[in-house]
């Protein structure tokens, strides 16, 4: 088709103007003028529309009113408030564009949009990209990739292994996606494929170029082939450099295209690439714009020119060079071009370039650098010269290895050739100064191509290609101010790539519409062949420009003119700017662009004189000529370069010897023409390829992160194709639905008549009620197609009728609420009245009860005041009366008491005067006294103050307080005592006193008698005064002394009183800091305990932390082994393919029986001289287990003991050395008689030790016979018993009395060796032989001992009969009490079980045990069937033997032979089984018979059919077995062969049916059993607790297999992670569509339209997993796992793991599925999560932590449920998701998406808040979880109760050659 007329008019990247503006609004408003002409009645008041606007592109906007045809104005409000009167174009007519409904916006795919435009796709990808932070969004088949600019934590492998093996439209847009896809079709459709990167430089091409290589790695299964990858990415830093510069607009724009191909093998796994590069922009090497730069590799060499290995290279400043300094920008902000040199190097060496080439590449960069600074000087217009000794020249030639002048001669001169001479020209300065450059360019470019050489063989695949896929990352559209012939050659390019791009879409577009047999029409779509014709056509531009080279004076000039003559007004896309004549405008697809003529002559011709290459080839630097080497071969660009890259850049060069033919043909091609043929070869690859489109989108030009420029990304939208496939698309039927989800999601615009049971016819009938314009939508096989704009039209309808819905129902409720409240008002009306009418008869009553009690009170008030007034009247007059009669008496009682006291006071004088009278005579007689009395107070006065004066000395002497204390004590004790005789002789004075006064009395009487007595006796008297008056004194003076004794003692009482008070208050409060001393000690010491508890318990946790931590290191290690064991067998086995001859005699053992030949080897308490021929003979074993180096980093412990093991043999070996040069000449004589002796001696200590321990056993059977003897006293075999009690007891008596016999010939034989023991040191033969033959002389002491050795074996054997015979006796005796023992509790149990039950159940249980028991029974009797066939089938044998014998001997013979002699040998093996009745719990089996063993056993047996009915774990116990009788034999080298076959064993069966998870969960019980059986049988005093004492005798005896247990609970968690991996294999398809995707709750999760990346329908077809199916898986594996008797312990871990699984599964894909984020998605999780948690309570497994393994889930699923609008809902949701990350909450967050109308979007401030207060929350970045996360397995010890030697072994199993001991 012909579009040479169309007009277009696209924006100018980097410029916008109202034309161009006016323009895309046009051509996006024609493309859907078809549909507005129909949609005008969506044209209503409020709805939304989008103008053009000149800041944001398009602006949103309201109608006002309605439109009605033939408006020329539309009334709008823009989304600010403002409104304003939008016009229409009065020519077209055209309505603005429709703005989707709100519930699709946001949308994965730009095609699931109901309006398909520019302005619908822009908001859909700037909501996304802001609000949602998505980067990533379909366009159809285009997957559009927004830079955001910031790093994103969606590329882990997390993410990886989430979209591996999921189809494209069920998760999220991604990358990732995109490479599954290509991945997905590579391997099903057998076809390679591409993958197109394309965008502006700087929109992150590469990186997705980089991450879609990195999928390809990691899904290729091959984790060692992910080195290819790595080279491949190693390869970037190079090309960067050397092919990347700075440019205005990217500072590491790429300025050559590339296009890598992956290689992949038969298997799909990566092994090898391969890259080829397009048009390198060679013109930068010489020169560069403003603010550009040239090649990034030139300013690394400057900025690391100091170093010493560069200082050959004489560089310098980039400023210092022509090539680098031209931009004036040498400088890139925030770069560091020394440090990217390092990384350019260490790349180099990466990809195996030498040193040697490095340097030899940076000596031809510095020589380009300097060869710019090369100048010419003019000699005339036609010539010029070099100055002479050039030094830029110089440094040239010197690095080159060139001649000077023959270069500079060169760079001046020029050759012709013609027919017949040839001639040397020289050159101007101008022309010389051109070629210079072109040399420049041609050395760089032919460097170039050998670098991506060397890369690509580098990446070479050693293996035959079988498919690849190719990730082409190709320049983008470009237009600049000044555009030359490098944008013309890349916006070619883009226009056959956008050609390619539109058939593609349209291809598929016609593919679905034919799959569907939809009726279509050719799709109106720009077709770019006109554009492509004026560009590679005859008479082109690239055709013209190739003429134009041909001719011998052609220019840039005169080439601009024939373009202008020959498509000027010709073609529509051809035109000529208005002020040039010097270049011409064409018009792209995507913009026009103006090309500067000047330059395109020389740049297509890149002329490059053959004379300068020939120097450079004959230069000595060896890189250099081989740079040039091809250049003889060149190739045609139509075909395959060696390498498979196409040599873009590559121009050929003429050779020095002309010769007419090919090579000077090829020499002629043109750049643009190698360019066009090699983007031919391009265009073929991409067609022979399924192409798979990647846009990358730069959205601003600041690199900001997450900000949107409308302006730019619209730009790169038009530029990039994504409207073209929008417009194809809308062209279409771009909305499709199946014709369920058209059901499910329009059935509320059905009627109950309208649903028929055909789904099809349904939606046809509704179709056309609905929409009368039948070509709006078109019916397929399995879809509904519509037009544009008729989703929307169903939405609208949709909404109306669910809006009418919704106010009917709203007008339902509020009746019946407004009657409900009516009632409720009427009630309470009723209600009040009731009440305010019983309180106003309340009040009425109180009312009357209140004035009646009011008469009352009055009444008694009254009567009150009257008797007050009357009582204060009378109280009155009686308190006059009272007054009155008082004074009366008052005034008597006055009278009288004067007259008294008048009595009174002549009384006290008149016996005043007599008592003066009488104290006169008184005072005389005491003056006597008193004299008397001071004499004898002086002599008691000095004895007192002897008295002081002692107390004073007293008092220094003692000064304590105490002291003071005692002694004040005392003296105030003194002081009493004195006192007391003070008073003693006070009173005797007194008395004497009284005596005396009584004497003078009778003397004053005798001297009034008689004067003459008195006269005489007065002087006496007066004396006598004298004296007492003395002794007054001295009394007053013993009482003032008294007084002051008594106040100091009582001074010093009080101070000490007050001394103790203060002693007992120190004391007091010495007790109450003691106390609260003690209170913070306890206090203290309480924290301190508590917080040592917080400690231990952290400390703990931790602990069981890093337990579970390194537990599940090791783990992983172990699992990390096994994977390399078995990728080390499938090698060994393909190794084996290969070699069809294998060697003669080599034999190469297994690598799992030789590493566990090695390592689990165990010291025997035999010596080890047996094991040193083993080792000898089997280097190869030992050779195999040098390579499992860490299967010997695991066992730490075994490693240990090998090493002290090894130890102790090399110090055993040296200690045998030095005895054997001790006895050197010993060794000489002949051994035979010292050998004889040694054997001897030996053979009777074991003699001896087996006497002790028959000896021991036969104590042990008396016991044991005395013990059962008791009830069996009246059996008939008693007498027997008693008679082998005698032998018994008469045996141990001759034991006895020849145990002294041996120890006397012992002594003797001592003694003798004793003295022969000097003549041993001696060296003479002939003495030792005397000494010999003396011994050999005593043939006594031979005699003897042979006599004694011949009785012991005679003992011996009777012993060993006697034993065996009684143990089987003694043996079938216990197992019969035994076992009627266990039938008598079983039977009891049983009673009293069934004694509970209900009748019912009883009767159940009865039967169950009656069917029980019958099964045993039937077993049992099948058994002894089998035997009792065997034992007919060797009778039958032997009689066919007999009958043979028979013919062939005489009748006479016959006769002899009697009956009873031919009956019985061959009834003889019938008493075989009644013999195994004397079971040990041990099985014999033959060396031999052991491959068979572990064949019957463990490689044939199938847990479905011959397993199933066996006793769980029953091959364990057989296994276990027979390790116990080959440890009753002391043979370590079967146990060791025994437990090394049936390792191996398991691992053979697991590596065989390892995908089949019956048979990994049987070996796992089993493995786990023979564990539990090794520990329980162990003798170890920690696993015989449960032990029975049958059980305790069952251990092992001579064998510790603790290695061996650590061996085996090794390979129990490989089989663990094995039964992991397969469940996760089995669970992993179902857990999405079950657990997401099926509607369980049907009706409550809405269909939303979908586009062309359909999504899995949730609508539950044939073949669709739902809840239940894994419901059912689960149960499945329940009941296996129960059915093979796996511990109760392990269940539950597997229980828990699987529901990590699913709730880890579930929740990735959740956060990787927008369409699942929605309220009611999360209601149909709670509900699967509540049916999970209801399986977890049947099972009885809530204990087993499985329920917290989902708690992530469910807090998602609330988090979809719950409110998210205010702060206060932020601060729910923080505290309710603790068990998400922030990271998954925000992502929740943003990708909820409504899926009615009735739902609200999440506010992007609620999300920054949400962001705000989880910022100091510490958890993972990380956004998926690690659903291949195995929790750490533990095996915790479980005993059997089950006797071994009850087990029967069923005949099914093949093991008949197993007899039982």
């Amino acid at each position: 088709m012909d579009m040479c007329s169309v007009e277009t008019e696209p924006v100018l990247p980097g410029k916008e103007t109202p034309a161009a503006s006016e323009s895309a609004e046009n051509s996006c408003c024609r493309s859907y003028g078809m549909e507005i002409e129909v949609l005008d009645y969506m044209y209503v008041k409020y709805a939304r529309v989008w103008i053009p606007d000149p800041e944001e592109v398009w602006k949103s906007a309201e109608l006002l009113k309605d439109y009605k045809p033939g408006d020329k104005v539309l009334q709008l409000r823009l989304e600010e408030g403002k409104d304003l009167e939008y016009s229409l174009d009065p020519k077209t007519k055209e309505l603005p564009p429709l703005r989707n409904p709100d519930i699709l916006v946001g949308e994965n795919d730009l095609t699931a949009l109901s309006y398909l435009h520019e302005p619908a796709v822009l908001h859909n990808l700037k909501v996304r990209f802001i609000d949602s932070k998505l980067i990533y969004t379909y366009c159809g088949i285009v997957l559009v990739a927004i830079n955001p600019y910031e790093q994103l934590p969606i590329y882990g492998e997390d993410i990886i292994n989430a979209y591996s093996g999921q189809n494209m439209g069920d998760m999220d847009p991604h990358i990732f996606a995109v490479a599954e896809e290509a991945y997905k079709q590579m391997a099903r459709d057998e076809r390679n494929q591409s993958i197109i990167v394309s965008g502006e430089s700087g929109a992150g091409k590469t990186v997705s170029a980089k991450y879609a290589m990195r999928y390809f790695a990691t899904v290729s299964g091959s984790a060692s082939e992910a080195n290819v990858e790595e080279k491949v990415l190693a390869s970037n830093p190079i090309m960067e450099s050397i092919g990347n510069a700075k440019t205005t607009r990217n500072d590491n724009s790429s300025r050559f295209g590339k296009y890598i191909e992956i290689g992949f093998d038969k298997r799909y796994r990566i092994i090898g690439a391969n890259m080829r590069t397009y048009l390198l922009e060679k013109s930068r090497v010489v020169f560069q714009a403003e603010e550009e730069r040239n090649y990034h590799i030139f300013y690394q060499l400057c900025a690391s020119a100091a170093l010493p290995e560069f200082k050959t290279l004489r560089l310098g400043n980039a400023n210092y060079f022509h090539y680098t300094k031209q931009g004036g920008s040498p400088v890139i902000d925030g770069v560091d071009d020394a440090k990217e040199m390092v990384n350019t190097r260490q790349a180099c060496t990466l990809l195996g370039i030498s040193d040697s080439y490095q340097m030899g590449i940076f000596r031809i960069l510095a020589g380009i650098l300097h060869l710019g600074n090369v100048e010419f000087a003019s000699r005339d217009s036609d010539s010029c010269t070099v100055p002479p000794k050039h030094e830029p020249l110089t440094i040239f030639c010197d690095l080159m290895g060139v001649e000077y002048e023959e270069m500079a001669h060169w760079l001046c001169h020029r050759k012709l050739a013609t027919a017949t001479e040839t001639y040397i020209k020289p050159i101007s300065k101008l022309h010389a100064i051109n070629a210079r450059d072109a040399l420049a360019k041609h050395i760089y470019a032919n460097l170039f191509n050998w670098i991506v050489d060397h890369v690509n063989k580098a990446l070479h695949a050693t293996v035959k290609q079988h498919s690849f896929i190719g990730v082409l990352d190709i320049y983008g559209f470009e237009t600049f101010e000044i555009n030359s012939f490098e944008q013309f050659c890349i916006n070619y390019a883009n226009e056959k790539l956008q050609q390619q791009f539109n058939m593609h879409v349209f291809k598929l577009e016609q593919e679905e519409y034919m799959k569907e047999q939809i009726p279509w029409t050719l799709i109106d779509f720009y077709d770019n062949q006109p554009c492509i014709n004026l560009i590679e056509a005859k008479m082109g531009v690239l055709d013209l420009l190739d003429e134009e080279c041909k001719m011998p004076k052609g220019s840039d000039d005169s080439w601009a003119q024939k373009l202008y003559n020959t498509h000027l007004n010709k073609c529509a896309l051809f035109e000529k700017p208005r002020m040039s004549n010097k270049a011409f405008i064409i018009k792209h697809f995507a913009d026009k662009v103006e090309y500067q003529c000047e330059g395109f002559l020389e740049k297509n011709k890149d002329t490059v004189y053959e004379e300068q290459i020939r120097v450079l080839k004959s230069s000595k630097f060896k890189l250099l000529p081989e740079l040039f080497q091809d250049e003889e071969k060149v190739l045609s660009p139509t075909s395959a370069a060696p390498s498979g890259r196409v040599p873009l850049t590559r121009m050929p060069v003429k050779p020095a010897k002309a010769r007419p033919g090919q090579a000077s043909k090829e020499h002629k091609k043109t750049v643009g023409h190698q360019f066009r043929n090699s983007l031919h070869l391009l265009m073929e690859t991409l067609n022979a390829t399924t192409p798979h489109y990647v846009r990358c989108i730069k959205p601003n030009d600041f690199k900001f992160p997450f900000t949107f420029d409308e302006k730019r990304a619209v730009q790169q939208l038009r530029a990039c194709g994504v409207l073209e496939t929008i417009r194809i698309s809308a062209a279409g039927f771009p909305s499709r639905w199946t014709y369920q989800e058209f059901f499910s999601r329009y059935r509320v615009l059905m009627k109950q008549r309208d649903v028929l049971g055909d789904r099809k016819q349904t939606c046809k009938n509704v179709l056309e009620k609905l929409i009368q314009d039948k070509d709006k939508y078109q019916f397929g096989k399995t879809k509904i197609f519509f037009r544009a704009g008729q989703v929307a039209y169903l939405e609208k309808i949709r909404a109306d009728k669910l809006r009418a819905a919704c106010i009917r129902i709203q007008k339902t409720i509020r009746g019946w609420l407004m009657r409900k409240k009516y009632m409720r008002m009427r009630k309470a009306a009723i209600t009040i009245q009731r009440h305010v009418r019983g309180y106003q008869a309340r009040c009425y009553a109180k009312f009357l009860r209140r004035t009646r009690a009011a008469i009352t009170i009055q009444k008694f008030q009254r009567m009150y005041v009257v008797r007050k007034r009357y009582q204060s009247m009378r109280d009155a007059t009686i308190a006059l009366q009272a007054l009155l009669r008082g004074y009366m008496v008052r005034n008597k009682y006055q009278m009288m008491l004067r007259e008294h006291k008048s009595v009174v006071i002549q009384k006290h004088v008149r016996g005043w005067l007599a008592r003066r009278r009488y104290g006169r005579t008184l005072r005389a007689i005491i003056y006597l006294q008193c004299c008397y009395r001071r004499m004898m107070a002086k002599r008691e006065l000095k004895k007192l103050k002897i008295e002081a004066r002692s107390v004073e000395r007293y008092k220094k002497l003692h000064i304590g307080l105490e002291n003071k204390i005692m002694q004040l004590q005392r003296k105030i004790d003194e002081q009493n005592k004195e006192y007391k005789s003070l008073l003693e002789k006070m009173t005797t004075l007194e008395a004497t006193y009284t005596t005396e006064t009584e004497k003078l009395r009778s003397d004053v009487e005798r001297l009034r008698l008689s004067e003459e007595e008195a006269r005489s006796a007065s002087s006496r008297v007066l004396s006598l005064q004298e004296e007492i008056a003395k002794l007054r004194t001295e009394l007053h003076h013993t009482q003032a002394e008294k007084k002051s004794i008594e106040e100091r003692a009582d001074k010093y009482k009080h101070e000490t009183e007050q001394l103790v008070s203060e002693l007992k208050e120190q004391n007091s409060l010495l007790k109450t800091e003691k106390e609260e001393l003690n209170r913070r000690i306890h206090d203290q010491a309480r924290e301190i305990t508590e917080s040592m508890e917080k400690k231990l318990v952290e400390e703990t946790k931790q602990l069981e932390l890093d337990l579970n931590d390194e537990r599940l290191r090791y783990q992983n290690l172990l699992n990390e082994f096994s994977r390399l064991e078995e990728r080390y067998d499938d090698l060994k086995d393909e190794m084996n393919l290969m070699v069809s001859i294998p060697k003669p005699g080599h034999k190469r053992t297994d690598s799992t029986h030789s590493s566990n030949e090695s390592e689990y080897t165990f010291s025997s308490e035999i010596t080890e001289a047996e094991d040193l021929p083993l080792r000898m003979e089997e280097p190869s074993e030992k050779k195999a287990a040098l390579d499992m180096s860490l299967f010997l980093k695991l066992q730490k412990r075994v490693s240990e003991l090998e090493q002290e093991k090894q130890s102790l043999q090399d110090e055993l070996d040296r200690k045998e050395e030095q005895a054997l040069r001790a006895k050197a000449k010993e060794e000489e004589r002949p051994p035979i008689r010292g050998a004889e002796l040694e054997y001897e001696s030996l053979k009777r200590q074991e003699l001896e030790s087996e006497n002790k321990k028959l000896k021991n056993e036969l104590n042990e059977l008396q016991k044991a016979l005395t013990e059962t003897r008791a009830p069996e006293v009246t059996a008939p075999g008693a007498p027997a018993y008693r008679v082998l009690l005698d032998q018994l007891t008469s045996v141990s008596e001759e034991l006895e009395v020849r145990k002294e016999e041996v120890l006397i010939l012992r002594s003797q034989l001592v003694s003798q060796k004793e003295a022969i023991q000097p003549k041993h040191t001696m060296t003479d033969a002939t003495i030792l032989l005397e000494d010999v033959q003396k011994m050999k002389d005593k043939g006594e002491i031979a005699q003897a001992y042979i006599g004694l050795k011949e009785t012991n074996r005679l003992l011996e054997s009777q012993l060993q009969s006697q034993r065996k015979s009684h143990e089987n006796e003694l043996e079938s005796l216990r197992g019969e009490i035994q076992s009627l023992k266990e039938e008598n509790n079983r039977q009891q149990q049983l009673l009293a079980q069934n004694l509970q039950l209900p009748p019912e159940a009883r009767i159940e249980a009865s039967l169950q045990h009656e069917i029980t028991r019958l099964t045993n029974e039937n077993l049992d009797l099948m058994e002894q069937l089998e035997k009792q066939d065997k034992t007919v089938r060797k009778l039958k044998k032997q009689l066919k033997v007999f009958a043979k014998k028979i013919g062939e001997l005489e009748v006479g013979q016959m006769e002899n032979i009697s009956p009873g002699q031919i009956i019985d040998e061959p009834i003889r093996p019938v008493n075989i089984p009644r013999k195994e009745k004397d079971f040990q719990g041990m099985l014999e089996y033959k060396k031999e018979d052991e491959q068979k063993l572990v064949k019957n056993l463990i490689l044939e047996l199938k847990p479905r059919g011959v397993a199933v009915n066996l006793i769980p774990g029953l091959p364990a116990y057989i296994l276990f077995m027979c390790v116990r009788h080959a440890d009753y034999l002391n043979d370590d080298q079967k146990v060791r062969s025994l437990l090394t076959s049936t390792i191996n064993g398991i691992k053979k069966v697991l590596k065989k049916r390892g995908d089949d998870f019956e048979t990994v969960s049987f070996w796992l019980s089993n493995t786990c059993r023979f564990l539990h059986c090794l520990k329980q049988y162990s003798g170890e005093e920690g696993f015989m607790k449960h032990n029975t004492p049958r059980q305790n005798e069952h251990c092992l005896t001579n064998f510790d297999l603790a290695e061996y247990r650590q061996v085996l609970s090794d390979l129990a968690i490989q089989i663990y992670q094995q039964l992991v991996r397969v469940l996760e294999n089995i669970l992993q398809p179902m857990i999405v569509s079950g657990m997401l995707e099926h509607e369980t709750i049907q009706g409550v999760s809405g269909v939303k339209p979908t586009g062309l990346r359909k999504r899995t329908s949730s609508i539950a077809d044939e073949g669709t997993y739902t809840l239940d199916s894994i419901i059912r898986q689960l149960n499945s594996f329940h009941s296996v796992m129960c059915q093979h008797g796996m511990d109760p312990e392990l269940i539950k871990q597997v229980v828990k793991q699987m529901f990590y699984i699913i709730g880890a599964v579930t929740l990735n894909n959740l956060l990787l599925r927008k369409d699942m984020c929605s309220w009611s998605k999360g209601m149909q999780i709670r509900y699967n999560v509540s049916q999970l948690e209801e399986w977890l309570r049947d099972k009885n497994l809530m204990n087993s932590g499985a329920k917290e393994t989902l708690e992530p889930l469910i807090q998602a699923a609330q988090l979809l449920q719950v409110k998210k609008k205010t702060d206060e809902d932020a601060e729910a949701i923080c505290s309710m998701c603790n068990a998400l990350t922030t990271a998954q909450i925000v992502k929740v967050l943003n990708l909820y998406t409504p899926v009615n109308e009735f739902e609200e979007r999440v506010l992007v401030s609620f999300i920054r808040t949400i962001q705000v207060r989880l910022r100091d929350r510490k958890d993972s970045p990380q956004l998926l979880m690690d659903a291949k996360h195995i929790f750490p397995v533990t095996f915790p010890f479980n005993p059997s109760s089950l006797a071994l030697e009850t087990i029967q072994i069923p005949a099914s199993l093949g093991l008949g050659f197993i007899s039982r001991v």
